[in-house]
């Protein structure tokens, strides 16, 4: 846009950045300080501050940008930390417990073995047992088979900018998050087309991480900076299909994206 100053001389008068970019900008600081205060008792109220936002307007704009409400994206990533600690440290689970933000070991106890799908204690067995051991035990973690139906399911094509030989988790969840069990789910050894079946009718997203092949089980149970991710939705599921094949290129993660706390692929 131009102007002119008093003598008459045009100058340019620089243009706003667009909300959306400040928005992302504002949400980033906000992660990277729950990041950083992962154990402080960090409020909605805390947040908004950092944000320099009204406490409302904040949560809309970070369920926006992220797809979870930001107290849901803190739990997620004390939960992630909690992981990290079970695995890589011979802290107790108490230990942990408090280490991440926790007041009681049963809540903590609770909450992890909902969202990542086993319990601490197990969590750490599956790290001992190794690759072949674990990957056996898949079927044992307390789901039942899914009754076989003849609907179309969710289908679609995973792709990847690049080459990728590893495992691709594909699962239908209820919220934006890659927590707990999927609604139902698939494994491919390459990218291409999927199909999960059995999905009940409903509203899901869905969410795929690619790992790579390893012999080491802490590549599948701490996911780090060398997997894929893609999310698509919401999704919804009618008579058991969709109206259209749900297609997604995978991404490297971003700081935005909420951690994998699933015990992928053992779920």
């Amino acid at each position: 846009m131009l102007d002119y100053n008093d003598v008459g001389e045009p100058f340019i008068i620089p243009c706003p950045p667009p909300t959306q970019a400040i928005h992302q900008v504002v949400v980033e600081r906000v992660i990277q300080t729950m990041h950083e205060r992962l154990c402080d008792p960090l409020i909605l109220e805390d947040m908004a501050d950092i944000a320099c936002l009204s406490p409302y307007y904040f949560c809309r704009v970070f369920h926006q940008i992220v797809g979870i409400p930001p107290g849901e994206f803190l739990a997620t990533l004390r939960l992630d930390r909690a992981k990290h600690l079970l695995l890589t440290t011979s802290l107790s689970i108490t230990d942990i417990c408090f280490e991440v933000g926790y007041t009681g070991l049963g809540s903590f106890t609770t909450r992890f073995t909902q969202q990542v799908g086993v319990s601490p204690r197990q969590l750490r067995t599956l790290a001992r047992e190794g690759i072949t051991t674990a990957f056996s035990r898949r079927n044992e973690m307390g789901r039942e088979p899914a009754p076989i139906v003849h609907h179309a399911g969710v289908q679609g094509h995973i792709h990847t900018i690049d080459p990728f030989k590893g495992l691709i988790f594909a699962g239908l969840f209820r919220k934006a998050i890659p927590q707990g069990q999927p609604v139902s789910c698939t494994l491919l050894m390459a990218p291409g087309a999927y199909t999960i079946r059995n999905v009940p009718d409903g509203r899901y997203f869905l969410l795929v991480a690619a790992l790579p092949i390893s012999e080491n089980i802490h590549t599948y149970l701490l996911p780090q900076d060398d997997i894929l991710v893609g999310i698509a939705g919401p999704v919804v599921v009618r008579h058991g299909t969709t109206q259209m094949p749900v297609d997604l290129v995978l991404r490297a993660p971003c700081l935005t994206d909420p951690p994998i706390i699933s015990t992928l692929p053992f779920i």
